[in-house]
């Protein structure tokens, strides 16, 4: 089964994405996440991407497309996986189809979960981060056990660049402009379904289910 999760940054695709890799046991394929190693790891490829993402802008579709192609062509991905935070434009989304046609395969769902810009910039502009551990908090939702101090090894939490309001406001525009015409390029190859993303996590993850079966 080979799924693509689509929504807004903040939407809360990455933490649905994690559970539906669980239950069906499929490899979570973030972008997010590959970056943010590299990041770590301060590769050329990840100060290249840290560059764009501080901005509030995606990283370049060449940068994103190799790096991508790579990860699911290993054999964890045979049975499928599940794609989070890419396709991201038009581009690469044909760059995905033409690549999976090439193996005889196609995507099966394109997931959209779907929330209002001004509740993503709510649910952004509250987290906090641990620069050493990468635990993360909510200042509401999931908040630390002493304000601004990591409950798992007790450093100072900070706000991720790309969480600051103003960051968000721009990743939400590029967005709108980018990757929302994907809504309408998978609802037109009839594998879009789309869920309410202002659920609990629990009853939104249940919908989920509830269409992949």
């Amino acid at each position: 089964m080979k799924i693509i999760m689509l929504g807004a940054p903040g939407a809360g695709k990455g933490t649905q994405a994690k559970q539906i890799a669980a239950k069906y046991n499929i490899p979570h394929v973030s972008t997010g996440d590959i970056f943010r190693a590299n990041i770590k790891e301060g590769t050329a490829l990840g100060m290249e991407a840290k560059s764009y993402m501080d901005k509030g802008q995606l990283v370049p579709d060449e940068l994103t497309v190799k790096i991508l192609l790579d990860r699911v062509a290993k054999d964890d991905c045979k049975n499928g996986y599940v794609l989070d935070g890419f396709p991201r434009t038009i581009p690469q989304a044909e760059v995905l189809d033409e690549a999976v046609t090439k193996l005889s395969e196609k995507i099966d769902y394109a997931i959209n979960v779907d929330v209002p810009d001004e509740n993503i910039i709510r649910r952004m502009s509250g987290r906090r981060a641990c620069v050493k551990c990468g635990a993360t908090y909510h200042i509401v939702n999931v908040p630390p056990k002493k304000e601004g101090i990591c409950d798992a090894c007790g450093e100072a939490l900070i706000v991720r660049d790309d969480d600051k309001e103003e960051t968000v406001k721009a990743r939400l525009a590029t967005y709108h402009e980018q990757t929302q015409p994907l809504i309408d390029y998978y609802s037109a190859k009839g594998i879009l379904k789309e869920v309410d993303g202002t659920k609990d996590m629990n009853d939104v993850f249940a919908d989920i289910v509830a269409i992949l079966g």
